[in-house]
C-alpha cells in the first residue's frame, strides 16, 4: 500500500483539492485521514539540547538526595 502526504486547505464549501495528480488512484476508493495543523505560536519554539541543559542542569543541587541510591532503587524495582 502506497501512502501520500499533501499539505492543502479545505475550501469554504468543504472541498479538498489535491495538489498533485496521481492517475493510478482515479476511480478507486481511498482512505482519507484529516489532521488539523496547529498554528505555531512564537511562545512555542523548539528546544535545543543546549537550552534544555542550561535550564535543567543542577536543579537538584543543594537537595539532600543521593541520586546514585535513587537510580539503584529504581532499577532494582524495575527489573525484579
Amino acid at each position: 500500500m502506497q501512502a501520500y502526504k499533501f499539505d492543502t486547505k479545505v475550501s469554504e464549501n468543504g472541498a479538498i483539492f489535491l495538489p498533485y495528480l496521481i492517475p493510478n488512484l482515479y476511480g478507486r476508493e481511498v482512505e482519507l485521514f484529516i489532521i488539523h495543523k496547529e498554528e505555531k505560536s512564537k511562545a512555542t519554539k523548539e528546544t535545543s539540547a543546549k537550552n534544555f541543559v542550561s535550564r535543567w542542569a543542577g536543579f537538584l543541587k543543594g537537595m539532600n538526595i543521593d541520586t546514585e541510591d535513587a537510580k539503584y532503587n529504581y532499577l532494582s524495582e524495575k527489573y525484579k
